[in-house]
């Protein structure tokens, strides 16, 4: 059997024997399932270079038509499987420590197990079919994992949020899924091919189909909602989600759809404008609510939904490969910042609000220095890795000559802006409470992996490391200074120096907009009117057809008719020998009229 099988069958089997034979062996558990992490990561820089594919094995046959269940190995799956497998590994060995005191510390290794398997299994899949089964253990998996704590009514509450926003989405795209293999007839993805003479509505329909199941698992507009809730998890949990797993998904999805469709192809479809604006509009709604969010994680959760714009917008301007970079390097950034964020809260006794941190530089100076590198990185300080690929986007967005071009130079000003925010609230100045001020550095086993991605955040983008990245495009990692760099250096700078002046030496916010400190009230929108009008109405409904057909109609009817029948019978067994004799008259004279007439 090929590595290849091993990589995608290892975590599930792991996740196997630690729920039914550790689960009450919560050390031995973790140990389990970290070394297999660090076996899934060894295998995956095996397969680099690999290029054919391993044997593929009949799921269903039907006549002439069948399905394997069959791996795709090339530069885009192993070098995603570099990132799944490099960020789930320090996820895990970093969870050793963070969770080390956690009652349920084996059903959390069992979680991220079986997210690894997931997650790989979207990677390797080599037709539709396959991803959308694995698609849907990934809902799974987060939901297990999103509310791990679920004794807390929020954490219960969000993992619920994050699967049922997930399924709205995943509806469009299984009809997406339908409509592609009903226009080329496969569901491989080697072998799709357009018909010549196909009118694109058709084309671009099944597209956007397809593209609602990016929206809920990459979390655009407007299925952004179960991201920044999805923080009730355990902190590794959405270092794994945010960085290298769920969100990414979505992103690398689409691409993998625009390499089996054609650039030629994606290119004349309507759909691509769409998806290029959708991502476009999530990345400046989600940097403005990062501006007014005073949670360490929920600052970087918009983050995420921020860059994640950034890289369906390349998609929609057919550069999907701008947008594979800036996901190669933005997992290794931003899965430091999370797992950062876990060390600080860890060390604040789960102290989450930046405002009452303070300091943090002093106390905590290794976490501190690698936190700086990952905010350098995101803010795309040139020379860092975060650098080169968001370059990659403008330039793509100025080639094609869109206003979005100018919406993601702002939204390169919004985020220097608000991470300088975060930086200097948090990690500088004077401590602004007892948590802050009885902080002190975590132990090797969390700043290991933080060391290890401060490393990789810096040098993801230079091309000596891009044998590793997905599917890069020939000049990444490449400088050029001309207009799109001064458009980025000034940006930068000017976030920069404006959040600096701003929040120095600040105790409290001086800024307050309601409008972005309540996220636009979208999530009040849903909740308020979306989900209690829609839901309320369609449980009216429900409950109206059930009273009349269900309990009225057949349970209830035939209930009473039996109830009746009964009551009937037993009226006629009554003991009673002139009404026995009364009945037998009775049926005789019918029997005689049956017989005479």
């Amino acid at each position: 059997m090929s590595p290849a099988w091993y990589l995608l069958l290892l975590p599930l089997v792991v996740a196997a024997v630690n729920h039914l034979l550790l689960s009450k062996q919560h050390n031995i558990a973790a140990l389990v399932s970290t070394a297999s992490a660090v076996a899934t990561f060894a295998i995956a820089v095996s397969l680099i270079g690999s290029t054919a594919s391993p044997e593929s094995y009949t799921w269903i046959s039907v006549g002439d038509w069948k399905l394997d269940i069959g791996i795709t190995l090339d530069p885009l799956s192993t070098g995603m499987m570099i990132v799944v497998t490099g960020v789930g590994m320090l996820v895990h060995i970093f969870s050793l420590a963070y969770m080390k005191e956690d009652s349920a510390k084996a059903r959390y290794f069992t979680g991220l197990s079986l997210f690894m398997f997931s997650m790989t299994g979207i990677v390797l899949a080599n037709n539709f079919i396959m991803t959308f089964i694995f698609w849907e253990l990934v809902g799974l998996s987060s939901y297990l994992l999103i509310g791990h704590w679920y004794q807390k009514d929020s954490a219960a509450d969000a993992s619920k949020k994050a699967f049922l926003t997930n399924r709205i989405g995943d509806f469009g795209f299984m009809i997406g899924i339908l409509l592609l293999w009903n226009i080329t007839g496969t569901f491989t993805f080697g072998e799709m091919k357009v018909p010549s003479g196909l009118e694109t509505g058709i084309l671009s329909a099944a597209v956007l189909c397809i593209f609602c199941g990016a929206v809920g698992k990459s979390a655009q507009l407007p299925l952004h909602v179960w991201l920044p809730d999805a923080m009730e998890g355990p902190t590794p949990v959405s270092a794994l989600i945010h960085a290298a797993t769920m969100v990414a998904a979505g992103v690398y999805m689409l691409f993998r759809m625009q390499l089996s469709l054609g650039f030629e192809v994606f290119q004349t479809l309507q759909a691509s404008t769409i998806i290029a604006w959708t991502g476009g509009i999530t990345s400046l709604v989600a940097a403005l609510m990062a501006i007014q969010q005073n949670d360490i994680k929920r600052v970087l959760a918009y983050s995420t939904l921020s860059q994640l714009g950034y890289m369906v917008m390349a998609v929609g301007f057919v550069a999907g490969d701008a947008g594979m970079f800036h996901l190669f390097t933005h997992a290794w950034f931003k899965a430091l910042l999370f797992l950062g964020s876990g060390a600080v809260i860890y060390a604040c006794h789960h102290e989450q609000d930046i405002w009452k941190m303070g300091g943090l530089l002093k106390k905590m100076p290794i976490t501190g220095f690698t936190f700086l590198i990952g905010f350098l990185a995101l803010i795309a300080v040139p020379g860092t890795s975060g650098f080169f690929s968001k370059e990659l986007i403008l330039e793509a967005a100025h080639k094609a000559g869109s206003p979005l071009f100018w919406i993601a130079a702002f939204v390169a000003l919004l985020t220097p802006f608000y991470m300088t925010r975060l930086f200097v609230v948090a990690f500088l100045g004077k401590t602004k409470s007892d948590h802050a001020d009885h902080a002190h550095e975590v132990g090797p086993l969390m700043w290991g992996p933080l060391a290890l991605l401060a490393v990789m955040g810096l040098i993801a983008g230079y091309p000596f490391i891009n044998k590793l990245a997905p599917a890069l495009p020939d000049h990444a990692g490449e400088f050029h200074f001309g207009f799109i760099a001064i458009v980025s250096l000034v940006a930068l700078i000017g976030g920069v120096l404006g959040g600096f002046l701003l929040y120095n030496g600040k105790t409290k916010d001086p800024l307050s907009i309601p409008l972005l400190q309540n996220r636009f009230y979208i999530d009040r929108l849903y909740d308020n009117f979306i989900v209690k009008y829609l839901q309320d109405a369609f449980a009216a409904i429900v409950h109206f057809f059930d009273e009349l057909f269900i309990n009225g109609l057949f349970v209830g009817g035939i209930s009473r008719g039996a109830q009746g029948l009964g009551l009937l019978i037993r009226r006629m067994q009554s003991g009673n020998l002139q009404t026995y004799a009364a009945f037998l008259g009775a049926g005789v004279l019918f029997v005689i009229y049956l017989v005479v007439f």
